[in-house]
Parts: C-alpha cells; sequence; structure tokens
C-alpha cells in the first residue's frame, strides 16, 4: 500500500517565540529582545491581549502576552511583579508595545525578565495587537488541525497495510517515510527487534546502540522520541524515533499512532514480541549465510540484537530438524550467548559467542547432548567477525551432506566427517556429475528398483558388510545375496570389484544429493 502523505515534521501544531518574531507584520513593530534570548524556542500555544497587573492569574501556560504597560507605569513594584506574575504562570514570552507608557524599555522589566529566563520583546514602531492576535491563532489553529489531521492519515495508512496482512517490516518502513529519521523497536532489555529507514542512517544508530540503550529511559531530546508497546497492563517493547528533525509535540504523536498500530498487527497477526525477536534472528542469520551483506555492514545489527561481539570466539552452527524454541531454550539454560534463527528446507541456524578463555569444542558438545534426534553440523571456530559468514556457510554445507544420509556420525560433525559425500554436496549440480550419476545408476532409477537402490545404499553406506546390512533391512543373508545380485545384473557391475563399487557408490551420493 503506498501513500502520497508528507513527513510529519513540516506540521508543527505550534509556533515558537522565534517563529512568531518573525511574522511579516510583527517585522513591521521593528521587535527587538531585550531580555530571555535564549529562551526564545519556547512554544507559543496562544496569544493574549492583557493590560491587568495581575495577569497570571488569567494563563494556564504557554501564552505570548502582549500588552503596552499603560496600566504599569511610574510604579518599579508593579512593573517588577507583572513579569514574576508572567514568570509564575509559565507564559512563553511577553511583548511591550513603545509608546505613551514607555517610550524606551523599561530597565526594571527588563531586568526582571532576565533573571526569570523569560523572553521580553519591545516593539519600537506602533502595531496594532488585534492583527497579531487574529494571525497567530489562525496558524496556530490550522497547524493543529494539520497535525490532527495527518494523525489520523498516518493511522488509516497503517491499519490499511495491517488489514492488507502486510508484514512487520512494511509498517516500519511506512511509520519511517513519515517520520524522516531511523526507527527501531526494541524489547524491554533495549534488544532491537527490527529497523527502517534509510539503511546509512541505521547503521549510524545502532553503531552506537550500547550509548542509546543506556539512555533509553532518560527524558527525551535532540529528536529522541519513544512511545511503549504493550497492552492490559503488559508492556513488552518501545519503539523509538531516532533524530526526528521536527517538534516533539508531533514525534510523539506519530509514535503514538505508530506503537497503536505495532499492537495491532500484533494481536491480529497472532504474533508475539519473542517471535519478533525470532524474526530479527532471522534475518541477521540468513544475511550471513548468503554473504550478500558484507559482515561488517552486519557487526551493528548482531552488537544492538545482544549478541557480545567484542573479543569473542564465534561458533557457527546448523542444526537439522532442530525446534527454534528449543534450541533458544538449551543455549539459555547452559548460559551460552547466541542467536537462533530457522533457515530455509528444515535447517536452524545457531550462532554461539563464547569468551575467548572458554572451551568451544566441549561447550558445543553439551550443547548437542541436550538435544535429542538431531543433528548439529559444526564450523572451527571463528575469532574475527569477518571469518564468521564463512563459517556459517561452512556449517550449512555439512549439515546439507549429512542430510544425504550418513551413519554413523559424532554427535557434532564437522567438515572432516563428511569426507566424500561434503565434496559430492557441492558439485551435485555440475551437469557432468549429474550425468554420470545417470549413466552409473540406470538400470535402478525406475519405480521397480526402488528397493534396490535402498538396499545398494546401505550396503555401500556400511563399507559392503552384508551381515549388517541384512540387519538393517530385516532380511536374511541368502536374500541379501540374490538382491546384490540382481543389482549387479541391473548396473552390470561387480561390487566386489573395489573401482567399480566406488564408482557406484560415488554416483549413488550425487543422486541422493541431487534428489535432496
Amino acid at each position: 500500500m503506498s501513500t502520497t502523505l508528507e513527513p510529519l515534521e513540516s506540521l508543527e501544531p505550534t509556533l515558537s517565540v522565534r517563529q512568531v518574531l518573525m511574522l511579516e507584520r510583527v517585522l513591521a513593530g521593528e521587535p527587538e529582545v531585550v531580555a530571555g534570548a535564549a529562551q526564545l524556542d519556547r512554544a507559543v500555544r496562544w496569544v493574549h491581549v492583557a493590560e491587568a497587573a495581575d495577569v497570571g492569574v488569567m494563563l494556564s501556560g504557554g501564552e505570548m502576552v502582549l500588552t503596552t504597560g499603560v496600566l504599569l507605569a511610574g510604579d518599579d513594584g508593579k512593573q517588577a511583579e507583572y513579569i514574576q506574575s508572567l514568570h509564575r504562570a509559565e507564559a512563553a514570552a511577553v511583548v511591550l508595545g513603545l509608546g505613551r507608557a514607555f517610550p524606551a524599555p523599561p530597565d526594571v522589566m527588563r531586568r526582571a525578565a532576565e533573571r526569570c529566563g523569560l523572553p521580553m520583546v519591545v516593539l519600537h514602531r506602533p502595531f496594532p495587537f488585534a492583527e497579531l492576535t487574529e494571525e497567530v491563532q489562525a496558524r496556530l489553529v490550522r497547524r493543529k488541525f494539520a497535525a490532527v489531521s495527518m494523525s489520523e492519515a498516518v493511522r488509516t495508512a497503517l491499519t490499511g497495510l495491517i488489514t492488507a496482512g502486510a508484514p512487520l517490516q512494511h509498517l516500519l518502513d511506512e511509520i519511517a517515510h513519515h517520520s524522516g529519521c531511523p526507527v527501531v523497536v526494541t524489547n524491554l532489555a533495549h534488544r532491537v527487534l527490527a529497523t527502517a529507514g534509510e539503511r546509512s542512517a541505521v547503521d549510524d544508530v545502532l553503531r552506537d546502540w550500547e550509548r542509546i540503550a543506556r539512555q533509553a529511559g532518560g527524558s527525551e531530546g535532540d529528536g529522541w522520541i519513544r512511545a511503549e508497546l504493550g497492552g492490559r497492563g503488559e508492556r513488552w517493547g518501545q519503539i523509538m524515533l531516532c533524530g526526528y528533525r521536527g517538534d516533539t509535540a508531533t514525534g510523539r504523536l506519530l509514535a503514538d499512532r505508530a506503537a497503536e498500530s505495532l499492537v495491532l498487527h500484533r494481536m491480529l497477526g497472532g504474533t508475539s514480541a519473542h517471535s519478533w525477536e525470532e524474526q530479527s534472528a532471522q534475518s541477521l542469520l540468513t544475511d550471513l549465510v548468503s554473504g550478500v551483506v558484507p559482515a561488517r555492514q552486519l557487526l551493528p545489527r548482531a552488537r544492538a540484537a545482544g549478541l557480545p561481539v567484542n573479543r569473542r570466539t564465534f561458533v557457527p552452527l546448523v542444526v537439522r530438524d532442530g525446534d527454534p524454541a528449543e534450541l533458544d531454550r538449551v543455549l539459555r539454560l547452559l548460559g551460552l550467548p547466541g542467536i537462533v534463527a530457522e533457515l530455509a528446507d528444515g535447517a536452524t541456524a545457531v550462532l554461539l559467542s563464547l569468551a575467548r578463555d572458554q572451551d568451544a569444542a566441549v561447550l558445543t558438545a553439551n550443547f548437542a547432548a541436550r538435544l535429542t534426534q538431531t543433528v548439529v553440523a559444526a564450523a572451527d571456530p571463528r575469532t574475527a567477525w569477518d571469518d564468521v559468514p564463512a563459517g556459517m556457510r561452512e556449517a550449512r554445507h555439512v549439515a546439507d551432506a549429512v542430510a544425504s544420509g550418513a551413519l554413523d556420525l559424532p554427535a557434532v560433525v564437522r567438515l572432516k566427517d563428511v569426507h566424500l559425500r561434503g565434496l559430492i554436496r557441492l558439485l551435485r549440480d555440475d551437469p557432468h556429475v549429474q550425468s554420470f550419476a545417470e549413466r552409473e545408476l540406470d538400470g535402478l532409477l525406475c519405480a521397480a528398483g526402488d528397493d534396490l537402490l535402498a538396499v545398494l545404499r546401505t550396503y555401500l553406506a556400511t563399507g559392503r558388510n552384508k551381515s549388517r546390512t541384512a540387519q538393517l533391512h530385516h532380511v536374511s543373508r541368502p536374500a541379501l545375496y540374490r538382491r546384490l545380485e540382481a543389482i549387479q545384473g541391473r548396473l552390470g557391475v561387480d561390487l566386489d570389484d573395489f573401482e567399480q563399487a566406488a564408482s557406484v557408490h560415488i554416483a549413488l551420493l550425487a543422486h541422493d544429493a541431487q534428489q535432496a
């Protein structure tokens, strides 16, 4: 779903004192800031004309007060109290029109305003206050209406994506489009679950994420705007706009709309915060395995996901027929830092991050021993992050080779354990290898030959051990002999001849690899 909505940063619902002073009608009055110049970015909520000395009781905060000071002239005490009253009421600024009451800026009011940090502006030329109030009020009303309209438009756009079944990433991309800054979703431990925005800007944020996460509980500022994710009294994460360039009020509005949509997405999709963690890990490990994204670019994502990366030993694993939830539970049980994600074809990738003084082989064996009916394929440990993608691909290759049906393997299978089977797995897509396998096995590659092919596979995998083969297929030795004779007849080979048996074995490995 696409939209033509403008980024919210251009629709601030308030004006600052500085912006009001830059209006054409105000400039005609020759404004001069005589106090509180450092506070000109205060938001102006309303404009109010007041001459009463106790004007503060009429205000609720954020007003720019316009006065000629006619009731204050000649009374230093009233002048000072007037400024203090505005300060107590949290007025945005005071504008004094010079004229008969005050031909020049009054020192008492100026000094009091400077002490309070209240912006005080004098107008050197006569100015109709009614025109100023009319223009500012109209601008404020228009901006507030535009901000509310934009908020509803954003909500509609995000709801449309949700009802269309869009994934989480599409929602975040839409939010990043409107905010014009990186968007980060985290769990309660401040681990990054998902991001959106310009890639280089997101990487800059993630590169410094440890510092940002430590400050995540502090007050908002410099465009870092947060909204909690949760419902029914339970918090499970937060969404953060990182470096939002608009005003805080509008950013807060956008963050709230975004949070509402993410909670709705989770509820309607039946997902959980944990599933978002799985998606984050899956994206990271898939990129590591593919090698499409340079490892150096993935480092900030790994660090932000909570994986220790400084001075660590990385152990890439791929588990066949493993349940990601069980693998994650075992990691937690053993206290092993790592990330888990399901890949294609029933394989699950695991990346362990161990301290340099830990025994990687022992800990990997302990991990494998906790699993049932699974094959754990491991690459050699890597001490450099840049070597991790090659390690992940090595573990994936070993797991693929094991899936072809090797027997009597150790609990943790490494490249040295797959021997010829691993080589054939690498060459399985070569047309010459495919042609060789078809030619060698032609007499058995039919429905009638399936049972004989299974016997041949076991016979060769057991090192041509007839007793073991008969036992595994639950047949007598004479029955096995008859089947072996049938196999040799169909293939036109002598399986007692080592070279011929080796040729058939290689062809069978290639055939199985192609079928897998």
